[in-house]
């Protein structure tokens, strides 16, 4: 109240200012209109408004900094008055399951109940966007039945866009609920961390049970920023049978994915508009940060239509490999996806890996080794070798799907097969897009 009592004063001050400063310009030296122009008048009277006009602007900017310092400190405050120390084995994990108008969100809940451990633990949270009645009223039926929560988005209106715009209104409108669900989550129920997943996921046996295990991990280590259950190289006959298998990706995979509450003061505050997952890809928010993802997806999607009207469903989505076995990874040392111990190994083992030229990959030639490594330093040369192998060859803000220091890894034919740059590679370049 403190802050915003002044923020007031400090308006009602400038615009006094600028009302005194026009009436002083206006009846300044009444005796002398004869003696000047009336043009020579209005061009020094033009001269004195636009420096007037540039000195409001200059307040106007200062007020602003203002304001952005004092919301500066009060989220610092914030982030300080985050829990310290807490039980990674124990600490409740709620799933926050993003809904709009699909009644097969019954499938999706019915999964998560199905393979739920402890609902204490793992609380489930439908936040629903939309207003659609014959949704709403599908997910009240698990409310009354199993006790799950729904809470619904207040502002369901249309967002005002220009004309070239109007076409992503729906990725718009996900933005903004994404924003207001977490804000929920975090600041309202003020839980620590989320696992946050959408209404066209199933999610698999040991769903709960990897997260559970990657929690620590994530906490522990200040170079990873999530933990997702998705693999966007997913596809049968891509991944191997090695369901224990995990990896650390640069490239953010979302599709059912765990993050901390320190992260969300850090991204909060500015997310964007639309299109938040690319957002989240752009080194701005990255900084060169890492995610947990699997070799076997623990989520597949069943959503052939939402705000991407099937965008690579038929082509790749519906061929992903949803895990079917339960590994027991809290009763596992993942210690190994921490960063200093994770590149002593997986670099070094990219590195031993034999090298060949696509062609000799794919003719079968070397089907007897173990994995096989193909060179790429272009981009031009990534497109077109994963063009080859089937892997997706497309780029955000520089880092190819599931890039781990631009090192692509899957299986073709029963073979590994790492795709990655030269020895003497720099860094992503976010112009290959």
């Amino acid at each position: 109240m403190r802050r915003k009592h002044l923020v007031g004063v400090v308006v009602v001050i400038f615009l006094t200012w600028n009302v005194l400063m026009y009436y002083m310009l206006v009846s300044r030296n009444p005796g002398k209109v004869g003696a000047v122009s009336v043009q020579d008048q209005l061009r020094n009277l033009q001269g004195d408004i636009q420096r007037q006009l540039s000195h409001n602007s200059d307040l106007l900017q200062q007020l602003r900094k203002f304001r952005e310092q004092k919301q500066s400190e009060k989220l610092d405050k914030e982030i300080r008055r985050t829990p310290g120390p807490i039980d990674t084995n124990s600490v409740v994990l709620p799933i926050l399951l993003i809904a709009c108008d699909r009644t097969t969100v019954s499938r999706s809940l019915d999964l998560l109940l199905k393979y739920n451990p402890n609902k204490k633990r793992f609380p489930i949270i439908v936040s629903q966007d939309c207003g659609h009645k014959p949704t709403a009223d599908v997910i009240q039926r698990y409310v009354s039945e199993h006790g799950i929560q729904h809470i619904k988005h207040p502002n369901i209106t249309d967002i005002k866009l220009p004309w070239p715009q109007r076409k992503f209104q729906g990725y718009y409108k996900l933005s903004r609920h994404y924003k207001w669900a977490l804000n929920q989550v975090f600041h309202t129920f003020n839980y620590s961390a989320v696992i946050i997943v959408e209404d066209d996921l199933d999610v698999s046996p040991d769903f709960y049970e990897y997260f559970s295990a990657t929690f620590p991990v994530l906490h522990q280590d200040p170079s990873l920023w999530c933990v997702s259950a998705w693999n966007d190289n997913g596809k049968v006959g891509m991944v191997s049978d090695e369901a224990d298998l995990l990896y650390r990706t640069d490239f953010f995979p979302g599709l059912g994915w765990m993050l901390e509450k320190s992260t969300w003061l850090e991204i909060g505050p500015k997310w964007p508009d639309a299109f938040w997952d690319d957002w989240m890809r752009h080194p701005d928010q990255r900084k060169g940060r890492a995610c947990i993802r699997p070799e076997i997806c623990r989520t597949s999607t069943f959503g052939k239509k939402g705000v991407s009207k099937g965008l690579f469903f038929e082509k790749h989505l519906k061929f992903i490999k949803l895990n079917d076995k339960f590994v027991p990874f809290t009763k596992k040392d993942l210690t190994y996806l921490q960063k200093d111990k994770y590149e002593q190994y997986f670099m070094k083992l990219v590195k031993d890996t034999p090298e060949v030229t696509v062609s000799e990959a794919m003719s079968g030639h070397k089907s007897n080794m173990k994995a096989l490594k193909i060179i790429y330093s272009t981009k031009d040369e990534f497109k077109s070798t994963a063009k080859k192998l089937g892997i997706m060859d497309d780029f955000k803000a520089g880092v190819p799907r599931v890039a781990y220091n631009g090192v692509v890894s899957f299986m073709y034919r029963g073979q590994r097969i790492y795709l990655a740059p030269p020895s003497n590679w720099k860094g992503y370049d976010p112009k290959w897009s």
